[in-house]
């Protein structure tokens, strides 16, 4: 998957709210938006963009649209997250050998 829809729908910070609180429970774009001093058009909007993102899942049931988070959508955040982790560990690897062999 490209990260970049991902890492734009995390750009917002009414977006990451949004997947908190779909962290513990699904949720209709109405419940959303009683969260939020704007119209359902626009939070309709915010879920847009986390489904193009991969972060939420959208399943219709009935008329109404259940909202859900989707923790597998985190993965392209995670892999780019390990390499600046390996990137570090390798960095500071170098800095104690360099420590070590300058006190010996």
């Amino acid at each position: 998957m490209e990260s970049q829809p991902t890492f734009r729908a995390l750009a917002d910070a009414t977006r990451r709210d949004i997947l908190v609180m779909l962290r513990s429970k699904e949720m209709t774009i109405a419940e959303v938006a009683e969260n939020f001093d704007m119209t359902r058009a626009a939070v309709k909007k915010h879920l847009t963009v986390l489904s193009d993102g991969g972060l939420i899942t959208v399943r219709a049931q009935g008329r109404e649209r259940i909202n859900a988070f989707n923790p597998a959508g985190m993965a392209p955040v995670l892999d780019w997250l390990t390499f600046f982790d390996a990137f570090w560990d390798d960095r500071l690897n170098d800095l104690k050998s360099a420590i070590e062999k300058d006190a010996t």
